[in-house]
Parts: C-alpha cells; structure tokens; sequence
C-alpha cells in the first residue's frame, strides 16, 4: 500500500483498518528516521544536532540510533 492509501486509511471509520494503517505508518515512520540518521551521522552531524531536529533529548537518540551507525 502507497503512504498515501495508508494514511487515508487511517481515518477509516473501521477500527480493524484504521490500526493496521497506523501499525504501517509507524513502521514506515521508524524506517525513515533510522535511514535520516544514518545520512545525518554520515555527514557529519552530531548527535546533539540529531537530537534537535528530531526534537528529543542526545541521549535519546544516541539511545535508540547508535547501534545502527558508525560513530
């Protein structure tokens, strides 16, 4: 399903449509971030830079990002 079929999805009225489009959504959402971060950590960027665009703490995104990246 397309972002765009999904969050329309997420409005529909059936419950059992609406939460698979949510689930969908926030997996793609989590791969987006962790795939930005990487390009981020790649150019240089600082974790406190991360932190900030993502508006979280450093160690928040340290936290959860880290381990995917190299530095």
């Amino acid at each position: 399903m397309e972002v765009t079929e999904l969050a329309e999805a997420a409005t529909d009225r059936d419950a059992g449509v609406g939460l698979a489009a949510v689930a969908a959504l926030r997996t793609l959402l989590e791969e987006l971030e962790a795939m930005h971060v990487s390009n981020a950590r790649a150019q240089g960027w600082s974790w406190e830079q991360i932190a900030d665009a993502l508006g979280v703490r450093r160690q928040t995104a340290h936290r959860k990002h880290a381990h995917r990246t190299r530095g």
